[in-house]
């Protein structure tokens, strides 16, 4: 019988995880975005349940009350994968199929391409692979990500969107999110205090890292999109396959946007079973 993991420390911090279903089942890790937690996964993980896959879920850096650091390159991604890492390593996890979506699925990328032997698959959902993000950016990206950069003004940010999440009652659905999950936005980001940490992820995209510079990913991979993703664009989404060196599918999601794993929840189930079985994991 394998132990649940609640929590699991990294040097000073504490990570909140989210441990499911069958405790012997081959490990699923389901890694969230912005501005969402463990909980975004609520739809797809029992799907996967079903299918005999254990899920672990962490609320992570930013996020988790005991892992707030204050210091903007604490959120380099290096500094997330490592989460990712020590997670695995507290559960006992020599290597598990790694999922995420939006910055999840950037930690994801870079984990597969840095850490191939941790690594059995890789499904990511909406955020191509970092090195194909920046090739996207001429190509019409710039425009789509605006908000980066004003996320880089110090706590304006944190006041304006706090305001928005606790006055506007429709500010998750205005977002594009579907309940129950538009609801939980002022809950459990902005009153629970996760925003200043979740916006350290932005402010820290531009300090420079070669621990996490883009690489080649070696290891099975999907990627899914949504052709009305209005953050992400067809540029990168096609671009991503260049940057990997294994077995790989595309899958576009019709009429699909951001929010795969709230509103497309056994879709994106499937494609992470289909990438498992394809790899002859099982």
């Amino acid at each position: 019988m394998t132990d649940r993991l609640t929590t699991f420390r990294r040097g000073p911090y504490t990570f909140d995880v989210l441990d499911a279903g069958p405790p012997d089942g081959e490990p699923v890790v389901l890694l969230h975005g912005f501005p969402q937690r463990a909980s975004s996964w609520d739809l797809v993980a029992p799907l996967l349940h079903d299918r005999g896959f254990r899920t672990i879920a962490p609320d992570q850096r930013g996020y988790s009350p005991g892992a707030r650091p204050t210091r903007r390159r604490e959120y380099a991604q290096a500094e997330l994968v490592a989460d990712v890492l020590a997670m695995l390593d507290a559960a006992g996890i020599g290597d598990a199929h790694i999922v995420g979506h939006d910055w999840g699925a950037a930690v994801a990328w870079t984990l597969a391409a840095h850490h191939p032997d941790r690594v059995r698959t890789l499904t990511a959902l909406s955020v191509p692979h970092p090195g194909a993000f920046v090739q996207a950016m001429p190509r019409g990206q710039v425009l789509r990500s605006w908000y980066m950069l004003a996320f880089q003004i110090p706590a304006l940010p944190e006041k304006a969107l706090g305001r928005l999440m606790t006055t506007r009652p429709d500010f998750g659905a205005q977002m594009g999110l579907p309940e129950p999950f538009a609801s939980r936005v002022t809950t459990e980001i902005a009153e629970y205090g996760a925003l200043p940490g979740a916006l350290g992820w932005y402010r820290a995209m531009f300090i420079p890292d070669k621990r996490s510079a883009p690489r080649r990913v070696q290891v099975p991979t999907t990627y899914l999109w949504g052709d009305r993703d209005i953050a992400l664009g067809r540029a990168g989404a096609r671009l991503s396959s260049g940057w990997v060196d294994a077995p790989y599918e595309f899958l576009i999601l019709p009429g699909a946007d951001h929010w795969l794993p709230e509103a497309r929840p056994a879709e994106v189930a499937a494609a992470i079973v289909a990438r498992i079985d394809a790899a002859g994991d099982r």
